[in-house]
């Protein structure tokens, strides 16, 4: 039986985004694949908790797909954080809805990859930057897996856009229709390099 996968996407300037449109173009045309552009759905951040809650609902496979704004996420993602996961419904004594469903972030990112260290100039790891939003999948009874990361997207070729869009596809119907263990990827950084292992 195929996994349902929500695409929960955020990026406030998409059309300027050579990376993420090439991403974006490439998800599967799939019944089970929905693609939920929230700065397209919510212009005014007024974000319908009910309707967000349902879709969660109806889907095994959330993603978080969005660029990396200040070591966080952009701003409307965090609005929709903060309405939709709902004590009650999310998390706390009786919040089970989100029991067993993984998450996972697919991240875009100008910075390389060995910016991203304790040598580098940016001083953690992406895994470290992104903890917070690990513990808010803990805390709703989710399970986190380690992010797929794009790096290096400002200084990217056509090329390079279009492979990392092909693998992207890829992962979304690897997803969709191979069943995995969550503990298949303990000890990878990257959900990127989990994955290159099931492609050779």
């Amino acid at each position: 039986m195929a996994n349902k996968i929500l695409i929960l996407f955020a990026h406030p300037l998409f059309e300027k985004s050579n990376a993420n449109s090439a991403l974006v173009s490439h998800i599967p045309d799939s019944p089970n694949i929905t693609f939920h552009d929230l700065y397209q759905e919510y212009p005014e951040f007024d974000v319908d908790m009910k309707r967000e809650q349902e879709l969660l609902n109806m889907h095994d496979i959330i993603i978080w797909h969005h660029p990396m704004y200040w070591y966080s996420c952009p701003p409307l993602l965090k609005q929709w954080i903060d309405i939709v996961l709902e004590h009650g419904w999310a998390y706390g004594k009786n919040g089970l809805a989100l029991k067993g469903k993984l998450l996972l972030q697919v991240i875009t990112t100008g910075g390389r990859k060995e910016n991203y260290s304790t040598t580098g100039r940016d001083f953690f790891t992406i895994p470290q930057l992104l903890e917070p939003f690990c513990q808010t999948a803990k805390v709703c009874n989710m399970t986190y897996l380690p992010p797929y990361v794009l790096h290096g997207t400002h200084s990217m070729s056509d090329e390079r856009y279009l492979k990392n869009a092909i693998q992207y596809g890829r992962l979304l119907e690897h997803l969709e229709n191979k069943p995995f263990e969550a503990k298949e990827l303990e000890g990878f950084l990257y959900f990127n390099d989990w994955f290159k292992t099931k492609l050779t």
